[in-house]
């Protein structure tokens, strides 16, 4: 079942650059267009169709999700790129089309723009109920957030952007504190001073390319300049969300998380095995078990599979949803949380 559908996600993939491809070419080919059609217009306007209709339904066939909202963005998107792939003198007789698609994605970004004065507004309570929250930051933050809100992808987004400036800024003059059910998930391995590494290079690429570009292009030199800050506070953000969001079991569920790059919720309910066989920890990990491990300079393997009974969604980096049917995990502890892990199961059983 897993392969058929991977099979058309590649082939809608496949369709939808053929699509763009063949458009494209139609018009910015050495050939004469003229030659194509005795009615042009009925070219153009297939041409519309490919990429306001066709174009958005192959896209959602290969993100294997359908929800109108984003066909209809998708839709107002590809009469807009319509106008940057058709030339202008082609689209004479369709300028009606064209401002329809400007108009609906300018309706729909004042909508955004809209729930984002909505989150500002909102915004010092929902700060107190977190301080409230006895839950590790980077889940009590996104409970508030869905209760206030509808999930919606730019408010996961500003709310993921949002907790990595607080962990990059926000945290230095504070100090992890051990709990009891608590354990670290990175101390075994090197991945925070290979963070810090990444930084150094990020530092000294910025100090020196950038002024190399400088001078021959200005604007491409700024947008490296942004991504090299970009990527610096989110390694610095990373690193603080790794120390302070320790996994955690609590309340019948397991809180993982590491990092800002991935976190999730697992009820003990949904356990239906602990995989602890070395053969099976040292296999290759499916696409459908999430990795809960600190990556280190040389291989390393989970001292644990939690198997469950139905896929369980996690949250991934800009608060992208995914459910997975096991979760891989290495801690720095294990024979302890293997230890505390068993009493749950056993009280919850």
């Amino acid at each position: 079942m897993l392969l058929k559908k991977n099979s058309v996600s590649l082939l809608s993939l496949l369709l939808l650059l053929l699509v763009l491809s063949s458009n494209y070419l139609l018009y910015h080919s050495p050939f004469e267009i003229d030659s194509l059609s005795s009615n042009f217009n009925g070219v153009v306007l297939g041409s519309i169709l490919d990429l306001s209709l066709v174009v958005p339904l192959l896209f959602l066939a290969w993100q294997r999700k359908f929800n109108w909202k984003y066909f209809i963005v998708l839709m107002a998107t590809g009469l807009i790129s319509a106008r940057f792939i058709i030339p202008i003198e082609y689209l004479s007789s369709f300028k009606l089309v064209m401002w329809l698609g400007i108009g609906v994605e300018a309706l729909l970004i004042l909508f955004e723009i809209s729930i984002l004065f909505t989150l500002a507004k909102n915004l010092p309570s929902i700060i107190q109920k977190v301080k409230t929250s006895s839950l590790p930051l980077l889940f009590s933050f996104s409970y508030v957030i869905n209760e206030k809100f509808s999930k919606r992808p730019i408010i996961q987004i500003i709310c993921s952007e949002m907790m990595m400036f607080y962990y990059a800024f926000g945290t230095w003059k504070k100090q992890p504190n051990p709990e009891a059910n608590t354990f670290t998930i990175y101390k075994r391995s090197s991945l925070i001073t290979f963070q810090i590494m990444m930084i150094h290079a990020v530092v000294i690429e910025t100090l020196g390319i950038h002024w190399l570009l400088h001078s021959k292009s200005v604007i491409l030199s700024l947008i490296l300049l942004i991504l090299n800050i970009y990527s610096i506070i989110f390694f610095l953000g990373d690193i603080q969300a790794l120390r302070f969001n320790p996994l955690r079991i609590e309340h019948n569920r397991i809180y993982l998380s590491l990092g800002l790059a991935k976190r999730m919720e697992i009820q003990l309910n949904d356990i239906e095995k602990v995989i602890i066989d070395t053969e099976i920890l040292e296999q290759k990990i499916s696409k459908t078990t999430i990795e809960f491990i600190a990556r280190d300079f040389e291989k390393v393997h989970p001292d644990i599979i939690l198997k469950l009974k139905s896929p369980v969604e996690a949250t991934l980096f800009m608060g992208i949803k995914r459910k997975y049917e096991q979760v891989a995990i290495r801690i720095d502890n294990p024979q302890e949380f293997k230890k505390i892990l068993k009493q749950h199961l056993e009280e919850r059983n």
